[in-house]
């Protein structure tokens, strides 16, 4: 009897101990969760505010791209304007090149999924975004498709 006395004495500090580190790493967790959100949701409040949209120039020539394995894409674009370009219409020539260049080479497997061409109209975008940047103005704010066939 007297063994299992000190055995459960040996046993309690052993317990509270581990109870003590998880308390202690759960806190630590929590408290970063915390600021981490705090400083996510600060930073979204003190973002500039969405660009007013302005006119639509479309691109007459529709595209023929070359893609991967003999295929290839047709391929037509809208450039949505932000306001602050006035009511000038941009030249895309630019833009033209720029989506040669995107979708050159790429896998009819890429193109044909919703998500798939969504990605690679994102990634299109933002270098059409940074190209017609001037000033620290945006001048185009976004692409539409307006033709798009693969084959």
């Amino acid at each position: 009897m007297a063994d299992e006395n000190k055995e459960s004495a040996a046993e309690a500090p052993k317990k509270s101990k581990k109870m003590l580190m998880i308390i202690v790493i759960a806190a630590v967790v929590l408290i970063g969760g915390g600021a981490g959100a705090f400083f996510m949701l600060k930073g979204d409040s003190a973002e500039a505010k969405a660009p007013e949209k302005g006119s639509v120039t479309a691109i007459d020539e529709s595209l023929t791209i070359n893609l991967a394995d003999s295929h290839y894409l047709k391929l037509q674009f809208a450039l949505q304007q932000t306001a602050d370009a006035g009511t000038e219409e941009v030249d895309t020539s630019e833009a033209i090149e720029l989506a040669i260049d995107e979708y050159t080479g790429k896998k009819v497997a890429e193109l044909e999924t919703e998500k798939g061409r969504e990605a690679i109209k994102e990634e299109l975008l933002a270098k059409i975004v940074k190209a017609y940047t001037e000033d620290g103005k945006k001048m185009v704010m976004g692409i539409y498709y307006t033709a798009f066939v693969t084959q």
